[in-house]
């Protein structure tokens, strides 16, 4: 994994799951904001499945399991989904805070993707 882009990753994350949470603790339904942040996430991990299938043959294999690497990241690019989905079919504020909770979640799912890919040996 590349790190400036897993910082990216991370802090997209951490930014859309707060702006989400505050919003749907202050009583707002899912808007374009919160969405297009969950998009935004889902974009930067479509990404990462690519960097994922290109680094090995660009000289950069993990040092971790590559199943459970695998596994996260998955994972990872179902979440925002689901919560898009659940957040379009229950508009209340609680879905909002859901969308939040799921950004959160996803960035912590990266940052332990990166540990994976680069400290931790097999």
């Amino acid at each position: 994994m590349i790190l400036w882009f897993t910082l990216t990753q991370v802090g997209v994350a951490v930014l859309a799951g707060l702006i989400a949470v505050v919003a749907g603790l202050a009583g707002r339904r899912p808007s374009d904001l919160t969405v297009g942040a969950l998009a935004l996430i889902e974009l930067l991990l479509i990404v990462q499945i690519v960097v994922a299938i290109v680094s090995p043959f660009a000289g950069n294999p993990p040092s971790g399991s590559l199943l459970e690497y695998w596994t996260y990241l998955v994972s990872a690019a179902l979440l925002p989904p689901a919560g898009a989905a659940w957040a379009l079919i229950e508009r209340s504020r609680w879905s909002t805070v859901i969308m939040g909770a799921v950004a959160l979640a996803v960035a912590v799912m990266v940052w332990r993707m990166h540990v994976i890919w680069t400290i931790q040996l097999a």
